[in-house]
């Protein structure tokens, strides 16, 4: 087991314009705008990522790398198998280019990063969101149930910047633990804690993610015939939300760069496609196996790590993006 690291101390203002710019913590912060902060060229035309050396799961079994979030100078994943209850442990590539266990029983899929450094997570063993406290790993529960019950398999989060959590809740690992909702759902977990609906009308709801600006939420699913939807957010709050890309295949997690832009991974198609703000395809970026999610990370932000069925690959891109 490698040991955790804690979080590269960093000068308060510094972490705050981290956050708020969106860029991965642990990043040095020069004095310059938000704009220069975002300069660069987002990707175009068709690209393949690499396979990360030594990352292979160390398990046998089935399954899937997921959730992927850069904290500190580390890259946090889940991995799970599809064995009874879909177990998982949350993982940890160091600097060092080494993978270790953080949290041998995590029982999630994705992950986010609070304002403090800790990990939030769907988890599908609690059928709800959690936090676990970094370093050691301790876990309390976030969200819970809804209506009385408890969650199907909740899936991927977005973090907004007052403390707003965006979850979705499809039926993929509904098996994992007794009960559930009588259908999948997307959920907003207010700073204070109760939870509401967002959107009932995906089916299996897969990934999520925000504006940089935090004035966009947006939402992937469907299945074979999924759709990117995007939802204006007035005063805290979700409006109705519109169609902004039709026709994608098995749309599973995303991830934005400080432009704007979305990067939504296609699971069975082994690609993840780059789309603007307006919902303009920019680019595809290919891989050898199921996709699951992507987040940037590396020294510099600009390095996109994608996640799949037990492999992580990465690419060096133009322009920092969201962490998770």
């Amino acid at each position: 087991m490698l040991p955790t690291l804690p979080l590269r101390s960093l000068p308060r203002l510094t972490l705050r314009l981290a956050l708020a710019l969106s860029l991965p913590l642990g990043l040095t912060v020069p004095h310059s705008a938000a704009a220069a902060q975002c300069a660069g060229v987002a990707p175009s035309g068709v690209l393949t990522a690499a396979r990360v050396a030594g990352t292979a799961p160390a398990h046998a079994e089935a399954g899937l790398y997921e959730g992927p979030v850069w904290i500190g100078d580390s890259l946090y994943f889940s991995d799970f198998t599809f064995g009874a209850g879909f177990p998982s442990r949350i993982q940890r590539l160091g600097p060092d280019g080494k993978v270790g266990t953080v949290i041998a029983d995590s029982g999630s899929n994705g992950l986010a990063v609070d304002a403090r450094g800790n990990i939030v997570a769907g988890t599908h063993k609690y059928k709800g969101v959690s936090r676990f406290a970094l370093p050691g790993g301790k876990r309390t529960r976030v969200a819970g149930t809804y209506n009385g019950q408890v969650f199907n398999s909740p899936n991927d989060l977005a973090i907004a910047a007052d403390g707003t959590i965006y979850f979705t809740d499809p039926s993929f690992q509904r098996d994992a633990a007794p009960g559930g909702q009588d259908a999948p759902r997307v959920y907003r977990v207010a700073p204070g804690g109760k939870v509401t609906v967002v959107e009932r009308g995906i089916a299996n709801p897969n990934g999520v993610a925000l504006s940089p600006a935090g004035d966009i939420l947006y939402v992937n699913g469907g299945g074979e015939h999924g759709v990117l939807r995007a939802y204006p957010i007035v005063r805290g709050v979700p409006g109705e939300g519109r169609d902004l890309v039709k026709g994608l295949a098995v749309p599973d997690g995303m991830t934005v760069d400080c432009q704007g832009n979305i990067y939504v991974t296609e699971h069975t198609a082994q690609r993840l496609r780059v789309f603007s703000p307006a919902g303009k395809e920019l680019a595809t970026i290919k891989v050898d196996a199921n996709i699951t999610n992507a987040a940037f990370g590396g020294a510099d932000g600009k390095t996109l790590f994608i996640t799949g069925a037990g492999a992580l690959w990465q690419i060096q891109l133009g322009l920092t993006g969201k962490a998770y």
